[in-house]
């Protein structure tokens, strides 16, 4: 089954060109099932199959939109790289966001080699602000499989061996790529494939999915695999969209089954077709952050607000689970019911003192300690509050002796503000940087007009 039913918009592709002879799968990708499917839809005649490949290819020759990975140039290895990396990065991310990052990745690793031979940091730093961090780790280790066999899978079947390649990216390479005759099924291709039959059944239902791909196996073209492949997500993407499709400038419209019932009977849409499927409401978490600044050397009356000698604290998430392996500042969850101030300090302070050695208030002087707000960050399956506070330190026993109890899933480092400006911060991490900065540049220029003193206030703080 596809991973990425929802997938993004469209995918990668080019122009045709001269192609080596197509080679036909062994067999298409298939959910496990044990429901009687038969039913869903019709098999393709023939000579249906024939027209409706011409006339959907003939759209997309025509049509088909202008993207950076449709222009890749070089061997079919080098196409096949661009097709992993492009369709990695629009699972669940629309092509307007994706496109300077394609281009900016590129730029930095051309080929699958050069990528296998990045750091997973660097390639998290690349990935910053895309969100489901999990792909890029994939595509990272995928990489070094591929480097370490030798050269790059040529099959779907092969390709499904890679760390993180699943039936439809599998497809989309081996099609594109290399003229595999499979096919591809994700978001676009689901709703175009519902509609050409008129399938109402829930598109969540491995049963279901399974008759979508062998539909899709049925239709795809044996001459232009990859072009066809293509056209059917650029159809999905653009005229057949979801609550506005285009059937009027549609190149297979004659064969839709959901538009003729919808002429037929005025109480059927062709929007009704996929299945929309409620989404499951996120959960709600509560977290408490702390952005820790190491003051260095500066006096207990000051606060330097702008930081440009200090060092901030950041910890490594685990290595599996919610952004596995990403830095972030002290961050961790509370329960609804301790999310006040007093409640979620003395949880940061413990959290601080068992996993850092930072002992607040005994092996450090809190210049300053101050709640700076709220921000709340919506994930595809959690809602989370993040409770964001300040806190301006001078460690008495300096920087290098802090980390001595480091477990085996936590690592932490020290980082100056222009390491923090310029590394891969998940959004929401740099949502609450740029919280932080924005209140310290504002009672920076408060505490200039001489409006509020800039003593040390650690005293006069609830710990």
């Amino acid at each position: 089954m596809a991973k990425n039913p929802r997938a993004a918009d469209s995918r990668r592709g080019r122009p045709p060109t001269r192609r080596p002879q197509p080679r036909r799968a062994k067999a298409a990708p298939a959910a496990s099932s044990s429901a009687d499917i038969e039913d869903l839809a019709p098999a393709v005649p023939g000579a249906a199959a024939v027209a409706l490949r011409a006339q959907l290819l003939r759209w997309y020759d025509a049509h088909r939109r202008d993207l950076p990975w449709r222009r890749a140039s070089g061997g079919e290895e080098e196409r096949a790289y661009a097709v992993w990396v492009s369709e990695v990065m629009l699972q669940q991310t629309r092509v307007p966001v994706v496109v300077s990052y394609y281009e900016r990745w590129m730029a930095r690793w051309p080929t699958v080699r050069s990528l296998a031979a990045a750091t997973q940091e660097e390639v998290n730093e690349m990935w910053a602000g895309l969100g489901y961090y999990r792909r890029a780790r994939f595509l990272l280790e995928g990489a070094k499989q591929i480097v370490e066999k030798g050269e790059f899978p040529r099959t779907a079947s092969a390709l499904r061996e890679v760390r993180g390649i699943g039936d439809y990216t599998a497809g989309a390479i081996a099609s594109i790529a290399f003229n595999e005759v499979v096919p591809v099924v994700d978001g676009n291709v689901v709703r175009v494939i519902s509609r050409l039959y008129a399938i109402s059944d829930n598109p969540k239902e491995s049963s279901t999915m399974k008759r979508f791909w062998e539909l899709a196996g049925q239709l795809v073209d044996p001459s232009r695999p990859g072009d066809f492949n293509q056209a059917m997500m650029e159809l999905g993407a653009t005229l057949c969209s979801k609550s506005k499709p285009g059937c009027s400038g549609c190149p297979v419209s004659s064969h839709c089954q959901a538009l003729a019932h919808s002429l037929e009977n005025p109480s059927v849409q062709v929007t009704d077709f996929p299945r929309v499927v409620p989404k499951a409401k996120p959960r709600s978490d509560f977290a408490a952050v702390c952005v820790v600044q190491i003051a260095q050397g500066l006096e207990e009356e000051v606060t330097d607000a702008k930081g440009h000698d200090n060092l901030f604290l950041l910890i490594k998430r685990p290595e599996e689970g919610l952004l596995a392996g990403l830095w972030e500042f002290p961050l961790l969850l509370v329960d609804e019911s301790k999310t006040d101030l007093l409640n979620r300090r003395k949880a940061m302070d413990k959290y601080l003192n068992k996993l850092l050695s930072i002992n607040v208030g005994r092996k450090s002087d809190v210049i300053l300690r101050e709640d700076v707000g709220e921000h709340v960050h919506i994930f595809s399956h959690i809602r989370l509050t993040m409770f964001v506070e300040l806190m301006i330190i001078n460690l008495k026993d300096g920087v290098d002796r802090q980390c001595q109890k480091e477990d085996d899933s936590t690592k932490l480092k020290f980082v100056n503000e222009s390491s923090v400006e310029s590394m891969g911060l998940t959004s929401g991490i740099r949502k609450v940087y740029n919280m932080v900065k924005a209140f310290k540049e504002k009672r920076l220029s408060i505490s200039q007009k001489g409006q509020v003193p800039t003593r040390k206030r650690s005293r006069r703080l609830k710990q």
